[in-house]
């Protein structure tokens, strides 16, 4: 049987052009509303950043010293996978931020956040509140629990909000020590933020968690000021 070999037509070859320009005509479509789109604008790091924000915390700046200090170092630690790539946050110090509510500690956080992507470095990131943390990892049919706290514990640079707020349990004392134990040992950057005064941690989280906690943190209390009723007023 004789096969017959079709040359391959390029878009700019004039008789295509035509034939698109009689289909078009046919079903009374302008050719101008048929051309294609210009190109999007690229997303630049930081939109990518933003993109997965909070809207409350998207504009967060990080102007306290201890954490800008935390930034200087983790952008230091950062390591280029390869020649001319963009470094990586890899491993790196952690930041305890402990105060009342509303001392603007999450605003913090998530403003050092920025500040590394504004630095050029690029970030491998989740945020969770410690109690969304829990409920996440709590054991229950169809959820594999442990994949999860794999994830969690291997996730480059991790912010966990409100540790403290949970209610205590050895069973949540047994994850956050696993959990910090994983970040602990791979020296993986976390910004912890709690409402409790660091002298009370240990009675909440535990000698172990505690202990942890003291080793891979710098600690850093703030003033007992309410940010958000501070700018209402204002």
């Amino acid at each position: 049987m004789h096969t017959r070999h079709r040359e391959p037509q390029l878009l700019g070859n004039e008789g295509t052009l035509e034939r698109m320009a009689r289909i078009l005509a046919a079903r009374n479509i302008d050719p101008a509303d048929a051309a294609l789109p210009d190109d999007p604008e690229p997303y630049s790091p930081l939109d990518a950043l933003l993109a997965g924000m909070p809207p409350r915390y998207q504009a967060a700046v990080a102007d306290h010293p201890t954490v800008l200090d935390w930034v200087r170092k983790v952008a230091e630690a950062a390591v280029a996978p390869s020649r001319g790539a963009r470094r990586q946050v890899t491993t790196g110090p952690s930041l305890l931020m402990a105060g009342v509510v509303g001392a603007g500690k999450t605003h913090q956080a998530y403003g050092a956040v920025r500040a590394l992507v504004q630095r050029g470095v690029g970030v491998r990131w989740r945020a969770t509140t410690a109690a969304d943390l829990y409920a996440d990892l709590r054991p229950r049919p169809g959820v594999d629990s442990e994949r999860e706290l794999a994830a969690v514990s291997r996730c480059p640079l991790l912010i966990i909000d409100d540790l403290g707020a949970a209610k205590a349990s050895e069973w949540v004392e047994e994850i956050t020590y696993r959990l910090i134990n994983r970040r602990y040992n791979y020296e993986l950057p976390t910004l912890i933020t709690t409402n409790l005064a660091i002298r009370d941690l240990r009675s909440y989280l535990g000698d172990r968690v505690a202990s942890r906690l003291a080793q891979m943190t710098t600690r850093v209390e703030f003033e007992p000021v309410d940010r958000r009723r501070y700018s209402a007023a204002a």
